[in-house]
């Protein structure tokens, strides 16, 4: 391929929730989009399983939900189909995907390493 006809690869961050009765599914997509990634010349940057968390409000009368977020780098095309398998999938009760100006590989506030919340009173 010549440069004018290379897609243009963007950045995203995407977030998805997966209906709680079918987190037994999350590996299996989390393997299907990186394939569909990986196979149109993109990349993954971060990808985090964040487990069944509460939400902030019930969706479909559902009160958690599994996260998964995701910081690739595609094409319009890539994404619209991930798009499409969010939309079709009903395991799938929410998605949000935001365009970003670089990759970002740290980890999330969400994975971090808590910091003890106690002062040692040994040490004043």
């Amino acid at each position: 391929m010549t440069e004018a006809t290379q897609p243009v690869l963007r950045h995203y961050e995407v977030i998805f929730l997966v209906h709680p009765d079918q987190s037994e599914q999350v590996p299996l997509m989390t393997e299907r989009y990186r394939n569909l990634i990986a196979e149109r010349k993109g990349h993954i940057h971060r990808l985090e399983d964040w487990g069944r968390r509460p939400l902030a409000y019930a969706i479909n009368k559902v009160m958690k939900a599994h996260y998964v977020l995701m910081n690739i780098e595609c094409d319009q095309k890539t994404l619209n189909e991930i798009n499409d398998h969010f939309r079709y999938n009903d395991a799938v009760i929410r998605n949000l995907v935001l365009t970003k100006d670089h990759a970002i590989t740290e980890p999330s506030p969400m994975m971090r390493e808590k910091e003890p919340r106690y002062i040692d009173l040994d040490t004043e």
